[in-house]
């Protein structure tokens, strides 16, 4: 299971503005703020980290000074909160030198630069809810450039064929990807050539779940499944059977797929070959 230390009726920090508000902030949270990093558990992987989060799994690996291949260990803390201009490599808060004109006042809180991301703990599931609900726009516009240009290494194919259950939606609670229907069993494929960087079941919501890293950008995941046929590190082709459809965290036998874009999700139709 993906948990993340966090109190919803948790007190806010008051904004930090001299050199003793910073230090009183570190001493109140020396690890950062409830909800800013992970406990790495049994089953973990930086990708499932990285994709539970919504971020690029190299920023992540960047920011924790995790090198390839991104080994993790059991109990390690992987800070979840980024933002290069407000914390530079030590982790606190860069602060305007005596006589610049950007003073203080600019240097955002820790909780100011986590709002910007996706909210680690809107990330898991509510009670009433699958665990990949979109939890804030995804503005497909602003990267669909770079990500044609990247797009055309990978060639990309339905991995089931069926009805289409739910689409992509850019809602705050849209749906992160497609929900295809099948039957119990029908099998899985690999949306593209790739490697397996996840294979397991420690993701809220998504039951048995297959993530397979295509190239530096590019991301699928393979969600709800009844049984796995794949493990870490193997070396998959397009079309290869890499699971058989279930109903695991899931109303009804289905597979929800997901393409994510340097940890952004995106719309799979625009990829995927008719």
């Amino acid at each position: 299971m993906f948990f993340l230390s966090a109190c919803s009726s948790r007190e806010s920090p008051a904004p930090v503005t001299t050199l003793n508000d910073i230090k009183n902030y570190y001493k109140k949270y020396p690890q950062g703020e409830p909800g800013s990093s992970h406990v790495v558990q049994p089953g973990d992987t930086l990708y499932s980290i990285a994709f539970r989060a919504g971020v690029d799994y190299r920023q992540l690996a960047k920011q924790n000074n995790i090198a390839p291949p991104y080994r993790i260990l059991v109990g390690q803390r992987i800070h979840l909160v980024n933002n290069y201009a407000t914390y530079p490599a030590s982790g606190k808060p860069a602060l305007a030198l005596k006589g610049q004109k950007n003073t203080t006042s600019a240097v955002k809180t820790p909780k100011q630069t986590q709002d910007k991301l996706t909210s680690p703990n809107k990330a898991i599931a509510r009670n009433n809810q699958t665990g990949y609900v979109q939890n804030r726009t995804v503005k497909e516009n602003a990267t669909s450039a770079t990500s044609a240009v990247s797009s055309s290494k990978v060639r990309w194919a339905w991995p089931v064929r069926g009805p289409i259950l739910a689409g992509f939606s850019n809602a705050e609670h849209g749906n992160k990807g497609l929900d295809i229907g099948g039957k119990a069993g029908t099998p899985i494929k690999a949306a593209a050539a790739g490697e397996v960087v996840y294979a397991g079941n420690a993701l809220r919501g998504y039951g048995n779940l297959v993530i397979i890293r295509h190239n530096d950008d590019f991301l699928s995941a393979y969600a709800h499944n009844r049984k796995l046929l794949v493990k870490e590190r193997d070396t998959v082709v397009s079309g290869q059977t890499i699971a058989e459809m279930g109903n695991t965290d899931a109303p009804s036998v289905r597979l929800h797929f997901e393409i994510r874009f340097r940890g952004k999700t995106v719309d799979p139709k625009r990829y995927l070959n008719n």
